[in-house]
């Protein structure tokens, strides 16, 4: 497997894994890379210094794989997340509708969460309407 540093046309920066460098390209060939942040499919590869596999390197790697302080900032950032989903309304596909009510004056105000395109929220930010995303966490997705 070789690890990438790849970036998106909209200069976010991120890290895939590929079995190869042709299997890189013809995953973004096909449209199936895309940048986490903003979901662009024109993703390309970063200059990056070769990795060599040393014992240090391995040592190294394990201490930094999930060290106490780590573990402890994703239990907080866990229990923030949890707050911010029992204080709000899950309002689902509609939240840039009932966002805007509220942002307008035509709802009370209150906490929302739910789901919106990646362009129904840069609308959404457009328009002066302050929204942020949930982090997914590790152990969300496994």
């Amino acid at each position: 497997m070789i690890k990438y540093t790849l970036s998106c046309d909209n200069a976010h920066s991120f890290e895939g894994w590929f079995s190869s460098s042709a299997d890189f390209d013809r995953q973004a060939d096909l449209g199936l890379v895309s940048c986490p942040v903003c979901g662009s499919v024109a993703v390309g590869k970063e200059l990056m210094a070769p990795s060599v596999s040393t014992a240090r390197r391995k040592d190294e790697a394990k201490v930094l794989m999930m060290d106490q302080a780590r573990k402890e900032a994703v239990a907080k950032i866990r229990e923030l997340v949890t707050s911010i989903r029992e204080n709000s309304e899950d309002v689902g596909n509609r939240f840039p509708e009932e966002a805007r009510k509220i942002h307008y004056g035509e709802a009370e105000q209150r906490g929302l969460i739910g789901q919106a395109t990646i362009d129904e929220a840069r609308a959404l930010l457009e328009e002066g309407i302050e929204i942020a995303a949930l982090p997914v966490l590790p152990d969300d997705v496994n």
